[in-house]
């Protein structure tokens, strides 16, 4: 399992920088503009995805705190180098927690409270599967707004991770 959910986050590390990259040279108003996704614009699912993984997910992993003082909707950065940099700390983050994590705990549970305030204990590695699970499919949703408005999407396959990692001569 440990060996794993490194896996997942080296990917979601991975796959953060390669969203970035076709990211960084997009104009202002594709970028900002409603694409039709659920948190409207590239933009504001960005900016979800850093609410849901770094500010609810990480803290209940991580800290054992079940934030409530955040709405997955929320802007926390409004600009788009500022967000970059943050969602490239997240994902680095989740690479640090995953490696501190001892085996035996991928097989216990973990509770927290909800946003609605509910009590929840869930299997702790199934749960941090969603963690990452949920990054994936909203990378998905922007590489179909790219596509949807002409842009090159990158490739985010997990093999092609696999298969970069190792052409990289060892040493």
């Amino acid at each position: 399992m440990k060996d794993y959910f490194a896996l997942l986050a080296r990917y979601n590390l991975w796959a953060t920088r390669r969203i970035y990259e076709s990211l960084d040279a997009l104009s202002e108003a594709d970028y900002r503009g409603d694409t039709g996704l659920f948190f409207r614009s590239i933009h504001g699912t960005l900016n979800h995805l850093l609410v849901a993984s770094d500010r609810v997910w990480y803290r209940r992993f991580a800290e054992g705190v079940s934030p409530r003082d955040v709405q997955l909707s929320d802007e926390l950065e409004t600009d788009r180098a500022t967000l970059k940099a943050a969602q490239l700390r997240s994902a680095a983050h989740w690479c640090d927690f995953v490696a501190s994590v001892s085996v035996e705990r991928y097989a216990g549970m973990i509770e927290y409270t909800t946003m609605r305030g509910t009590v929840a204990v869930l299997p702790f590695a199934a749960t941090l599967a969603h963690v990452f699970n949920h990054s994936t499919h909203h990378r998905g949703q922007i590489t179909a707004a790219l596509t949807a408005r002409g842009h090159a999407a990158p490739a985010l396959d997990l093999v092609y991770m696999l298969q970069q990692e190792q052409a990289r001569p060892a040493g």
